[in-house]
C-alpha cells in the first residue's frame, strides 16, 4: 500500500466516525424530546458503515496495479429505530395522552455513552494511522536529501 492510499483509508475512517459521533450526539441531546415535526417522540438513529474498494484518481488507476485487499469505509445508511417509545405516567405533561402517559424516546444513555467512547477510540486510531503514514512520508523525504 502506498502513502496516499493509507491517507485515503484513514481519512475515510475519520469521516465515518465523525458522522457516527454526530448521530450519537443527536440521540443524547434528544433523550427527552417528546414532540418532533414528524409527530411523536424522537426516534433513535444509528449509522451503518460499509466497506468499499479504495477509490483512486484516474491517473493512479492508469499507473498502478489494482489492490484488491485495500478498502475504505463509508456511511451507507442512517437507520431510524422503530422500537416502541417508553411510556411514563406524567398526567401534568403537555404531551400526555388521555390516560396521562407521555411517550419518551427509547434511548439508553449508558449504551449511547459506550458507543460514543468506542467511536472516539476508532477516530483516534485513524488519526494515529494517518500520523504514522505522514511520519513515514516525511522520513522518506529526508532519506532522499
Amino acid at each position: 500500500m502506498d502513502i496516499l492510499t493509507g491517507m485515503r483509508v484513514s481519512a475515510s475512517g475519520m469521516a465515518a466516525q465523525r458522522m457516527r459521533m454526530n448521530t450519537i450526539s443527536s440521540n443524547i441531546a434528544n433523550i427527552n424530546t417528546t414532540r418532533t415535526p414528524e409527530g411523536g417522540p424522537y426516534r433513535r438513529k444509528d449509522v451503518v458503515l460499509e466497506s468499499m474498494p479504495d477509490a483512486k484518481s484516474f491517473g493512479e488507476i492508469l499507473t498502478t496495479q489494482p489492490q484488491k485487499d485495500v478498502a475504505r469505509v463509508q456511511v451507507s445508511d442512517v437507520l431510524v429505530d422503530r422500537k416502541a417509545p417508553m411510556m411514563k405516567y406524567e398526567p401534568d405533561h403537555p404531551d400526555a395522552n388521555e390516560e396521562g402517559f407521555v411517550a419518551y424516546p427509547n434511548i439508553n444513555l449508558m449504551e449511547e455513552m459506550a458507543n460514543m467512547i468506542m467511536t472516539t477510540r476508532a477516530y483516534e486510531a485513524n488519526v494515529s494511522a494517518m500520523n504514522a503514514t505522514k511520519d513515514i512520508a516525511m522520513t522518506s523525504l529526508e532519506l532522499g536529501r
